[in-house]
């Protein structure tokens, strides 16, 4: 059993849109040994205000980064945005090239009672699995294997972009770590067009008819291929195909029906959890059960159905 302890950073949208990504992570973490520690001072990461105010956005995350160090913890994250641009300030530091911004931080971070080194590194979680505890270890959790299930990944825009501070993980053209990890369950990952495009959400609060449109092309790219459901690893892209994927079947007279799970669900389904009680699919706005019902054929049971 893998045994490893980590500051669980939540950031914004996840404790408010995504109570299901944020329970089935912790499930599947406690099955596979993974220890999480919540630190109740962290605060949203900076990197909505980045654009706006770049020096507030920095100490914001900085603060974050303080407070994982002062617990000798290294931090996981589940939001992609909060996890690039905990990891561009963290890089920062480490790199020491520009001592101006890190002789800033810290005077700012000093008058908040903090201080930060550098010595905290930031993952997302879907990068832990796959590469701290890694594929074949991973392999011997699967009990059901979702065999015959065709997913599409959305890998979204911020998980391994930019690609410089990631330290080379994952091909930012051609990615398939996501895919894997799919793969991993049993299940297909299939390829789809534009499969690298932006959710939209990135451009919600701006400009929402283009967002929206965005967010309906790649539904119908997915639908093209008849994928079972897509998984994603981030909130708010969540947000724009779970959520929003009602409001665009009403708005453009279309049918998808595409469960969106996040990938620990996902994992947690060929892992054996309970859909329900471990992995909150009654969250997810996209009814779960056409899914779970052709997950229990292939097993000739309706234990999954029940509990759905």
């Amino acid at each position: 059993m893998i045994k490893q302890k980590y500051a669980l950073f939540l950031g914004c949208t996840v404790s408010v849109k995504g109570i299901n990504y944020e329970l089935s992570t912790r499930r599947v973490a406690e099955k596979l040994g993974l220890k999480f520690v919540d630190i109740p001072e962290f605060a949203c990461c900076g990197f909505p205000l980045n654009s706006i105010h770049h020096n507030s956005a920095l100490v914001m995350a900085a603060r974050n980064l303080a407070l994982a160090e002062s617990n000798g913890l290294d931090i996981i994250v589940l939001c992609s945005a909060c996890g690039g641009y905990l990891t561009e300030v963290q890089k920062l530091f480490a790199d020491k090239k520009n001592k101006d911004e890190m002789k800033y931080i810290n005077e700012k971070l000093k008058e908040l009672g903090y201080n930060f080194n550098g010595g905290v590194k930031v993952k997302h979680f879907a990068r832990v699995l796959y590469e701290d505890i890694g594929l074949d270890k991973l392999k011997k959790f699967i009990i059901k294997p979702l065999k015959g299930i065709k997913i599409a990944p959305h890998y979204g825009c911020h998980y391994i972009k930019p690609s410089k501070i990631f330290d080379g993980f994952d091909d930012p053209i051609l990615p398939q770590s996501l895919d894997k990890l799919v793969e991993l369950t049993g299940a297909t990952s299939i390829q789809y067009k534009d499969k690298l495009q932006c959710c939209g959400g990135g451009i919600l609060a701006v400009d929402e008819e283009t967002s929206v449109k965005m967010t309906r092309q790649k539904l119908e790219n997915i639908k093209e291929k008849n994928a079972d459901a897509m998984t994603l690893i981030c909130p708010f892209c969540s947000i724009m195909y779970d959520e929003f994927q009602s409001t665009i079947e009403s708005t453009f007279e279309s049918v998808y029906n595409i469960p969106i799970l996040y990938y620990p669900q996902l994992l947690g389904l060929a892992m054996g959890l309970d859909p329900k009680k471990d992995l909150a699919v009654k969250q997810n706005q996209v009814k779960v059960k056409p899914l779970l019902e052709k997950i229990d054929k292939l097993y000739g049971v309706k234990e999954y159905v029940k509990t759905s």
